[in-house]
């Protein structure tokens, strides 16, 4: 393991982690502004995670001791993983409305549950940047920018949550930014588990293409389907477009 792909996976795991300062800035809008612009911002994030995984991670499944069969066994690995992890933590880890009317009702032991989910979630989105940097800069290039563009919609509305549970503005913006900063750990237990577990960094990308196909098939489109007025499906699937034309163009330049 070279040290390139150390230091592209921290620096952009350290970007990713400063999405947690996002809620800071989306709250001080107006609750109608945010809800304009957050659905074309899942369209964009829905685009770029199904691509980063049909364009970039999936054309890699060679390289998986087992050929084809184990890369895909391990895809559905990481979905299955994906719907375990989140029954068990009770929380869904994309909470997009941030309106207060829609959150009012929940108390501090929502908002804890959320932050645990939120520090799992995150950990796993270390480990899964590092993963693809191991295997080639354009892929983890790709990985780190579909999962920031997932994270935008995800951290608003993980903000949202601990407001309305109870927390104070100064209390929720500094336990998210906590939080968003446990994936620099999942990252390094990714990197060291690279150089002590043989083809770590093979078995790692496999359950990343499984766990980005959840969070696009279970999370982010069916908030897109909320809104089932024609104009906004025309808008929402040219996001979507744009999002899958990203990770191309990214194929592209690489």
């Amino acid at each position: 393991m070279t040290a390139s792909p150390v230091l592209l996976t921290l620096i952009s795991v350290l970007l990713v982690s400063g999405l947690s300062l996002i809620g800071l800035f989306f709250f001080a809008l107006h609750a109608s502004t945010i809800e304009k612009i957050l659905l074309p911002i899942v369209g964009v994030s829905t685009g770029a995670l199904l691509g980063d995984v049909f364009i970039h991670i999936l054309p890699e499944q060679g390289n998986t001791p087992g050929g084809p069969v184990s890369f895909f066994i391990l895809v559905l690995t990481g979905i299955l993983a994906s719907f375990v992890l989140e029954k068990f933590i009770h929380w869904r880890h994309c909470h997009l409305s941030a309106l207060p009317d829609e959150h009012e009702h929940h108390h501090h032991p929502v908002g804890m549950m959320s932050l645990i989910g939120e520090g799992i979630h995150n950990f796993i989105d270390g480990a899964l940047i590092a993963g693809s940097f191991l295997v080639s800069p354009v892929i983890g290039m790709a990985t780190t920018l579909a999962v920031a563009l997932h994270e935008i919609p995800h951290e608003i509305g993980n903000v949202a949550i601990l407001l309305y549970s109870g927390f104070s503005r100064k209390r929720a913006i500094v336990l998210n930014i906590l939080s968003g900063f446990i994936a620099v750990l999942g990252a390094i237990c990714a990197l060291i588990a690279s150089t002590t577990v043989p083809f770590a960094s093979q078995f790692i990308l496999p359950f990343a293409a499984g766990n980005l196909l959840y969070i696009a098939g279970s999370d982010l489109i069916p908030e897109l389907h909320k809104d089932t007025r024609l104009p906004q499906a025309f808008i929402q699937f040219g996001c979507i477009l744009a999002g899958v034309g990203v990770m191309a163009a990214l194929k592209v330049i690489g």
